[in-house]
């Protein structure tokens, strides 16, 4: 689509590569380009699960690029800002699966941009996860003070931002940050891998539709009371229960066959 994110789709997946050597770091185009690419794989009905990866096999995304911040006028970031988190939020409340693959050094806004996915892949290496804007004098300013604390609480949460610390992939998975650590041999082997990953989540296979309303549901549930929480849960359900892919997963069951579903 663009020449900053790479988007191409492969059987139910869209794959959006965040591409700007050697770092991969964001500018306003960039996002602008993502914000694009979110949008298409929405509009997409054969799109059922989005993957974020970076290029190369060094960087996801080092986050926000410093040149870019240190020339801007004090309105352009704070609109940049804005933006930022308009789009990385789009993501998040977008009901299909999102799954970043980190392949690299996820740090700052990279690390902010794979926080608001729904789930996170590392692939096993000598990578450094972490928010340490602070050396910058400034805070992690694109949702990491938000998601960061209702991911690893508020204590740890705010421990790891004013140290700025950096962990390996492992102590990231310890913390809940990263949900799988593969070991892989090159980055294309690991990319592949989460792609085959992401297309368990696809029709016929997958229940998509009902993945989608899964993430819906905690994303923004978690964000109301309990009560308003059950309520939406309510109403996701039933618009399931009147889906085909409920009165084919339910048939499949009583005839103790494979259900066959179509995301519909």
């Amino acid at each position: 689509m663009g020449t900053l994110v790479n988007y191409m789709t492969e059987k139910g997946v869209a794959v959006l590569t965040l591409s700007d050597p050697p770092v991969n770091a964001y500018t306003h185009e960039m996002l602008k380009e993502l914000d694009a690419c979110i949008l298409e794989a929405r509009f997409d009905n054969d799109v059922h699960v989005i993957v974020i990866t970076g290029h190369g096999d060094k960087f996801f995304c080092a986050g926000a690029n410093i040149n870019m911040l240190r020339e801007a006028d004090s309105t352009f970031k704070y609109y940049f800002c804005l933006h930022a988190n308009e789009t990385i939020s789009r993501l998040e409340q977008t009901p299909k699966l999102c799954i970043a693959a980190l392949n690299g050094h996820t740090v700052g806004g990279g690390l902010e941009i794979a926080l608001a996915c729904d789930l996170r892949i590392a692939r096993a290496g000598d990578f450094q996860l972490g928010l340490p804007e602070v050396a910058l004098g400034v805070l992690p300013g694109t949702g990491g003070t938000q998601r960061l604390a209702r991911m690893v609480g508020k204590a740890r949460a705010i421990e790891m931002m004013v140290e700025g610390t950096k962990m390996n992939t492992n102590r990231a998975a310890e913390l809940g940050l990263v949900n799988k650590v593969w070991a892989t041999d090159s980055n294309e082997e690991f990319l592949r891998k989460v792609i085959d990953y992401a297309r368990a989540f696809c029709p016929p296979a997958g229940a998509a539709k009902a993945v989608g309303a899964i993430k819906r549901s905690v994303q923004s549930g978690l964000e109301t009371s309990l009560e308003q929480g059950l309520a939406l849960e309510r109403e996701l359900q039933a618009e399931l229960f009147a889906s085909n892919d409920a009165k084919e997963g339910l048939n499949a069951y009583a005839e103790k066959r494979k259900p066959q579903f179509r995301g519909r």
